[in-house]
């Protein structure tokens, strides 16, 4: 019992990382109708530049701030020099875009590094603390709770309570009205693969102190399971992003610990199997969508 308490604490905790870069996901999809595959590159762009922060100045904080204004940096560079170029008409050669991206990415990031993993510290101790006799979360592991939640919140209040909010998720819906409205679609959906891209280097940055390191393709695993639960989910559901991120991180976390890592990418698939069986657009999927 104490075994699982302590597993579903961590589960949580990974799970939240997972939820957050799935959102990520699914605001890419709800702006621009597009699948990044170039998303996980994208954000480790970012967090290279946040380890070269926290190297120089030995700030966390810093690094933090540095992941997010790098990741905003990147997501508007890639929207508005690659992506706003490529067709709309069909979905195709966005995709192949992104995945040339990753390959240029991934490329550039071996030249410049080389292809070993850095270690990069987490800026709180990673034992578990004890309630009693019972381990649970560790001091991190509560950090990465807390900020997953609080980015969680300041993205609901963004999108449901402000201006730019309303705009974007109107630009996202409909935006032939938008534009007769006078809201600016173009402006919109580039504000939008900067909140992703964000998102995402934030995703990753908390993701490494618990990995091998930080290298070219520290992020791709966390992209397929990100993958996975914004098409269980369903693309165009932020909640079905968050409780998905949830429910794949616990699995994850429970399967690794009670029969061994090799089985919890099998029961990652499995899950995938059973959700698309019964409902294939996603747990959360809306009954209608935009055209793209």
């Amino acid at each position: 019992m104490d075994r699982l308490a302590f597993l579903l604490a961590t589960g949580l905790a990974r799970g939240l990382v997972i939820a957050l870069f799935a959102l990520s996901l699914v605001i890419i999809w709800r702006a621009a109708r597009i699948v990044n595959f170039a998303q996980a590159a994208m954000a480790t762009v970012a967090v290279y530049v946040a380890y070269a922060v926290v190297t120089w100045t030995g700030s966390y904080w810093l690094a933090l701030v540095a992941a997010v204004v790098t990741g905003m940096l990147v997501g508007f560079a890639v929207e508005r020099w690659l992506i706003r170029r490529v067709p709309r008409d069909n979905p195709l050669p966005g995709m192949i875009v992104a995945i040339g991206l990753v390959m240029i990415l991934h490329s550039v990031i071996g030249i410049l590094f080389g292809p070993r993993h850095v270690p990069m510290r987490a800026p709180f101790s990673r034992e578990p603390l004890y309630v009693g006799d019972v381990a649970v979360l560790s001091p991190y592991d509560l950090f990465v709770l807390l900020l997953a939640l609080g980015i969680v919140v300041a993205l609901a209040v963004l999108f449901n309570r402000t201006t730019l909010g309303l705009q974007l998720r109107a630009a996202a819906t409909a935006p032939e009205v938008s534009r007769l409205l006078g809201i600016r679609v173009p402006r919109m959906v580039t504000i939008g693969w900067m909140l992703s891209s964000a998102v995402a280097a934030v995703a990753v940055l908390l993701l490494i102190p618990t990995e091998l390191g930080l290298n070219a393709h520290s992020a791709d695993i966390l992209f397929v399971h990100a993958f996975t639960v914004a098409v269980l989910g369903g693309l165009d559901s932020p909640v079905g992003a968050i409780v998905g991120g949830v429910a794949v991180g616990v699995l994850i976390t429970l399967v690794t610990g009670f029969l061994g890592a090799g089985m919890a990418p099998i029961a990652v698939l499995a899950l995938l199997t059973l959700v698309l069986l019964v409902r294939p657009g996603g747990i959360f999927a809306v009954k209608e969508a935009r055209a793209a």
